[in-house]
């Protein structure tokens, strides 16, 4: 297949390219830097150049291909109205070139909280709080899967890891080394559920070349790891005390930790005969490479 993948060069998208060229797929790329055209091309991909907001584009990039994964996103906190807004934009412009296709088309979203509960397939996303983002995007998706497109959301947890991870893994760690301690909230059994970015890879071509339409799907490799473990890691790596924080000592990583937020890959491991073979993020945080 030729698919048009949005955020080709971001954390995800760089994983993702190679998954699906080395699988026989063609890439196209969009890219709105000469730093990501180049990327892309040494990736083996061919560059579309335009942004998110660049919308006409967009629409040619899908219209021209035989699928789209959509993995970009403005993620700017101090603007996440309008980062809402750009990505909801997006998704509707994709979508009206690819109706009536039945094209595959992918985006990313978060895996939900559910109080009391491991989060599962069959839960509807966060409608309220940090973690609400992209819980509007996906009904737009389950709209698309009636109008002939072959639509799958890929709920990702907390922490997509790997070497060369910049995300909540990395921030904690940033923080640890700022204030002289590894800090978790409450009595650290808050559980986050985690990912190997190779393992997400894998999912989405799966997904990209075998998901039904409407399909929601679990990129979730550890249920709950357990803050007070991952932050035993970090201190021990750091060689800095491990001790229980308020949650505004630790921003807005305050506010995501104080919920327990377990979330299952079971029935997606089922139907795609996806299994996460990647070391897991306790492992994966031992390494060293996160603190080099």
């Amino acid at each position: 297949m030729r698919i048009f993948v949005t955020g080709a060069t971001g954390w995800i998208g760089s994983a993702t390219v190679p998954e699906l060229i080395n699988s026989g797929h063609e890439v196209v790329g969009l890219a709105r830097s000469a730093e990501s055209e180049d990327k892309l091309k040494k990736m083996g991909a061919e560059v579309l150049k335009g942004s998110l907001e660049d919308l006409d584009t967009l629409h040619k990039g899908a219209a021209n291909s035989d699928g789209v994964i959509h993995l970009a996103f403005v993620h700017d906190f101090s603007r996440m109205a309008e980062a809402i807004k750009i990505d909801a934009n997006a998704i509707q412009k994709i979508g009206a070139a690819l109706e009536g296709s039945d094209k595959p088309f992918l985006i990313a979203s978060g895996t939900p909280y559910i109080q009391n509960k491991i989060a599962t397939e069959k839960d509807k996303p966060a409608s309220t709080g940090p973690l609400a983002a992209r819980g509007a995007s996906e009904q737009i998706m389950l709209d698309l899967a009636n109008k002939g497109v072959r639509t799958a959301i890929i709920r990702l947890p907390r922490s997509v890891h790997g070497d060369g991870d910049h995300g909540f893994m990395a921030r904690l760690i940033d923080l640890a080394r700022q204030k002289g301690v590894s800090g978790y909230i409450g009595d650290g059994s808050n559980r986050w559920p985690a990912v190997h970015v190779k393992d997400t890879a894998n999912l989405i071509r799966l997904a990209v070349e075998n998901a039904q339409a409407g399909s929601v799907l679990h990129a979730v490799g550890d249920e709950g790891v357990a803050q007070l473990d991952f932050t035993n890691v970090i201190g021990s790596h750091l060689e800095v005390p491990v001790k229980s924080v308020s949650p505004e000592e630790l921003g807005f990583l305050g506010v995501v930790l104080s919920s327990d937020m377990p979330a299952s890959s079971h029935i997606t491991q089922e139907i795609l005969g996806w299994k996460p073979v990647q070391p897991g993020l306790l492992e994966d945080l031992d390494k060293g490479h996160y603190f080099d």
